[in-house]
């Protein structure tokens, strides 16, 4: 299973454009090589270089498994969940690190169900959630500096 961009290549740099410099919205995703069984993908972006500890900007569950991109400046379709990010929004936070370069995990799970978690919840409960049914993953890393 993969995960890329066609605004970065792994380990690039994230255009201005997707951080709160520029416009803030998310950079197109696509996905290829997920399992034939999958009956569910689940997306955890996360930044561990944030000063007080890693801090989340996105989480998504129960994408259809038949997916194979997040558009640029994607809105939730019907049936996929969003969990909380670290300013507790439901929703993309762009990157916007206070100093220095930070990296950016865009995490991508098939997950063998669809997961029963309440919109709104933490990573902490989705990673829990997820951790028997994850059949695969995959990453991609990208760096912002402000």
């Amino acid at each position: 299973m993969e995960i890329s961009s066609r605004a970065f290549a792994n380990n690039g740099v994230i255009p201005r454009k997707y951080g709160c410099a520029g416009e803030g919205v998310n950079p197109p995703l696509a996905f290829r090589g997920v399992p034939a069984d999958a009956k569910a993908l689940a997306l955890v972006v996360d930044d561990p270089d944030a000063p007080g500890g890693t801090f989340d900007h996105w989480l998504l569950w129960n994408l259809v498994p038949t997916m194979r991109e997040l558009p640029e400046n994607w809105a939730p379709e019907a049936g996929v969940s969003v969990g909380a990010n670290g300013a507790g929004k439901n929703n993309w936070y762009p990157p916007c690190p206070p100093s220095g370069t930070h990296h950016y995990h865009f995490k991508l799970y098939a997950l063998d169900a669809q997961l029963d978690v309440k919109v709104g919840s933490d990573k902490a409960a989705l990673e829990q959630a997820m951790s028997p049914h994850a059949v695969a993953q995959t990453e991609l890393v990208g760096t912002y500096s402000k």
